[in-house]
């Protein structure tokens, strides 16, 4: 259990701490006269009052993340897209879209969203069936957008707060809230594989279940525009923890 549920994390912590935040490459940071300063840039509220205490260990795993993406994913990565033609990638991709489908709809149960949930299910049913399994998206030619809601979504509604920021191995810029939501939605994806248990009589459920989860990582990172250091500030760890608050604000539920 311990082992799948690390295996999923990752995959969908991608997501979130891909989310299209760039700053400068590091490496010639030095070189290159900056457009901004760091002080500049912490004097604003939104980012200095970020709730941040444990920021020499965040910046650690900073760095850890950064090396893992360069010299691991994105080489798998690029394998991927050289060896798989376009209209595969499109196909995997609205696979596992159509596989957390099902996140969004018990979540969006738990937080009494009934018109998200009948969505939801419209487009799980339509995609898994008609739709091949999930390979093909008709549910969106349908006028049925995807909708995204979380375990860390169904706290906030229940009051819960975001708790401080927290930069995990591999999963990236979180807060405590939303660490504990993965570990949930982790968990209920866990029971469901187990009690549905489609690889069962393979034979080889485990290495089957960690090369759909291996394969799911690598898609989500395939789809993700973000690089480390690419922008020209020199002062990333701030600029990402800042995008990453306005984008859970963004996203946090009315």
């Amino acid at each position: 259990m311990f082992r799948y549920i690390i295996h999923l994390f990752i995959s969908l912590g991608l997501a979130l701490y891909l989310t299209g935040c760039a700053a400068s490459n590091a490496h010639i940071a030095s070189e290159i006269p900056p457009m901004h300063t760091v002080s500049e840039f912490s004097d604003d509220e939104s980012v200095s009052h970020t709730e941040d205490p444990w920021e020499g260990f965040n910046k650690g795993m900073y760095k850890f993340n950064y090396e893992a993406d360069r010299f691991f994913f994105l080489p798998v990565v690029n394998a991927y897209e050289t060896a798989t033609p376009h209209f595969v990638q499109t196909g995997v991709s609205n696979f596992f879209a159509n596989i957390r489908e099902v996140r969004t709809l018990y979540n969006g149960i738990l937080q009494a969203k009934g018109k998200k949930s009948l969505v939801t299910i419209g487009r799980f049913l339509t995609n898994s069936t008609i739709g091949i399994g999930g390979l093909f998206d008709l549910a969106t030619s349908f006028g049925w957008r995807q909708q995204y809601e979380d375990f860390d979504h169904t706290m906030e509604t229940w009051g819960v707060g975001t708790g401080p920021y927290l930069v995990l191995p591999l999963l990236g810029p979180n807060t405590v809230r939303s660490a504990g939501g993965f570990a949930v939605d982790g968990g209920v994806r866990w029971a469901i594989m187990n009690g549905i248990d489609p690889f069962g009589g393979t034979g080889a459920r485990t290495e089957i279940e960690t090369g759909i989860t291996a394969l799911e990582t690598v898609d989500l990172r395939h789809r993700e525009s973000f690089r480390y250091y690419e922008s020209d500030y020199p002062f990333e760890y701030y600029m990402v923890r800042y995008i990453f608050s306005e984008h859970r604000e963004l996203t946090s539920i009315k």
